[in-house]
């Protein structure tokens, strides 16, 4: 497990699974022939492996199989920070939670298990409120079992970046952390309003 040498806090393993299990929504990057191929799509943390599933004519799908290498990103918030919040003179800086991962991936053939998976997926994604139930007996689901594939990555490296102004006074780091909730929320809504 690499846990990288920098100004940003070092992470335990349970930190950087609570962020995939907050944000499953990864970046997936493969390489074939010098070129990256990338993917977003949500992976669930399961056994110690993350589980995931892929349209068949992405064309990444083909790539996904065989204990292929593959690097996998987790985005947790972020936000810029201004000197203004801090009770001391500061510079301006980044605040963000960033997971990267690299492992090996294989195909998981088995009908039955996609089909089970697909329902846990989402079982989890619904949680903890669920507002629909993906049934064992949907029709669509069956007729859509051809069309995806499974996959699992098993983790070699483990790489949590959380920086969150850790170095300051504890004042000025509680300051960070309610800028961080603050601009996340605003930020989505006038996005929002701005391409939707």
């Amino acid at each position: 497990m690499k846990y990288p040498p920098t100004h940003h806090q070092d992470s335990d393993k349970n930190h950087i699974i609570d962020v995939i299990k907050t944000y499953p929504l990864a970046t997936i990057i493969s390489v074939k022939d010098n070129e990256p191929l990338v993917t977003h799509l949500p992976l669930i943390f399961e056994d110690g492996k993350l589980i995931g599933h892929i349209d068949i004519y992405n064309p990444q799908a083909k790539l996904l199989k065989d204990n292929t290498n593959i690097t996998i990103l987790f985005y947790g918030p972020q936000c810029y920070i201004s000197p203004s919040i801090y009770s001391t003179t500061q510079l301006p800086t980044w605040n963000y939670i960033r997971v990267h991962l690299k492992g090996k991936v294989k195909a998981i053939e088995d009908k039955q298990a996609l089909k089970q998976s697909l329902i846990t997926m989402t079982e989890f994604l619904e949680a903890p409120n669920p507002k629909y139930t993906l049934e064992p007996d949907n029709p669509r689901l069956d007729a859509n079992l051809n069309y995806i594939e499974m996959f699992e990555i098993t983790i070699s490296e483990w790489e949590g970046k959380f920086k969150l102004s850790q170095d300051k006074k504890p004042k000025d780091i509680l300051a960070a952390r309610e800028e961080l909730i603050k601009a996340n929320q605003d930020s989505i809504r006038v996005f929002l309003d701005k391409v939707f």
